[in-house]
């Protein structure tokens, strides 16, 4: 009977709906590409720069092609969240250290770092929300912001 319910357990595991797995893990591995997140990021916002451009343009058509304005918003929005789960997941979540006010120049990094994270997580809300220009240049402000303070602090922490 015990074999038979582990069979069924094992079975049960085996047909569950799998679910996509993050670009990097929370296991303390300390296996970590900064410089590549940062990349990623710079390609998303140029991306949803372009699909904007491209809703934009395609709604004023003459002929609107409803499908590619859709599959334009599709595009800007699925960059947007991606931006999003990098500034969640890695920085956050991973590379960004908890400091207390104790630590003044720790704390320092800290807040300056959450201010940035969550520019870019709003300006990237708004880049789907809209097809506004002026919430692109304001995530590239912060994300590059945020770049600058991090590459500076890791730098710092290196020597």
């Amino acid at each position: 009977m015990k074999k038979l319910i582990l069979l069924l357990f094992l079975l049960g595991i085996l047909f569950l709906p799998q679910r996509n797995i993050l670009a990097h893990c929370e296991v303390p591995c300390g296996i970590y590409h900064d410089e590549l997140r940062f990349e990623l990021i710079d390609e998303h916002i140029e991306t949803i720069s372009k699909a904007m451009t491209k809703v934009v343009e395609l709604s004023a058509a003459k002929d609107l092609n409803y499908n590619q304005v859709v599959r334009w918003v599709n595009t800007k929005e699925e960059h947007a969240v991606k931006i999003q789960d990098i500034a969640n997941q890695y920085f956050l979540t991973q590379r960004i250290k908890v400091a207390t006010p104790d630590d003044e120049e720790k704390y320092k990094y800290y807040t300056s770092s959450l201010k940035y994270l969550h520019e870019i997580l709003v300006y990237s809300m708004k880049c789907k929300q809209t097809t506004d220009q002026g919430n692109v240049e304001k995530l590239k402000k912060s994300a590059a912001a945020f770049k600058k303070l991090y590459i500076d602090a890791h730098a710092k922490s290196h020597k």
